[in-house]
């Protein structure tokens, strides 16, 4: 089994069928997409129809929740199971296409990750006039919070990797940020609240998306064209 890290998706899984190709993955192998992969976005066949086409890579996808796209606990097809020590949500008709709960801790052959998914979207105005979904799920709920903390409280406060769509407030890429966006209209509620997990939490490295860049500062990661296989020798 390898295991692949890679940023935001957005609906275009090309690099992800190239990967297959060139690394010749099996459906044992994992590829972690770090939020916004965008497959629960319209709700309607053509959802379905992605759905379809992914079935057939020879790779289980493993998705964090992202901005742009409906949480699982909201769509009725959706089950849970149990699935590297932590729980996942799944659809029968697609077993490799996998989405994290929040707060969940997995263990990859004794690596453990923490999956934190959400983020606010700075287009969300502009989605709802130009009639393009968005959902009220998009950032972590107080009831969400206190789950993930509680799960930590459990482990002691230490995991080998965090898995989240966007970076704690400290870490935030600004030379990124959208040219004339003013920021005091961006809720920085969630950024500002991993800020409290990252300081709390002992931890080897950081993955997170949502910025659509490839970037790396200290032990944060930010992903969204590169792949990176995910191994021992990076954590210890």
């Amino acid at each position: 089994m390898s295991i692949y890290i890679t940023g935001d998706t957005h609906r275009d899984f090309e690099k992800i069928y190239y990967a297959c190709e060139e690394l010749e993955t099996t459906p044992d192998d994992i590829m972690i997409i770090l939020g916004d992969a965008g497959i629960n976005y319209y709700l309607d066949e053509s959802d379905e129809e992605l759905k379809e086409e992914l079935r057939d890579y020879p790779i289980t996808l493993f998705m964090i929740h992202g901005n742009h796209e409906e949480y699982p606990s909201e769509i009725d097809s959706y089950e849970i199971k149990r699935w590297h020590g932590g729980l996942v949500y799944y659809e029968e008709e697609y077993p490799n296409l996998l989405f994290a709960i929040d707060g969940e801790i997995y263990d990859f052959g004794g690596i453990t990750a923490i999956a934190i998914g959400g983020a606010y979207s700075v287009d969300k105005y502009a989605r709802l006039a130009s009639g393009e979904p968005w959902f009220d799920t998009e950032q972590p709920s107080e009831e969400t919070k206190a789950y993930v903390e509680r799960r930590l409280d459990k482990v002691n406060w230490r995991v080998n990797i965090v898995l989240s769509h966007t970076a704690p407030k400290k870490y935030e890429p600004t030379h990124a940020f959208i040219p004339g966006l003013n920021q005091n209209m961006v809720d920085k509620s969630t950024e500002e609240w991993l800020d409290t997990i990252e300081e709390r939490l002992d931890y080897d490295r950081w993955y997170c998306g949502h910025y659509h860049i490839d970037d790396e500062e200290c032990a944060l990661r930010i992903m969204y064209y590169d792949i990176e296989e995910l191994e021992d020798a990076d954590l210890f």
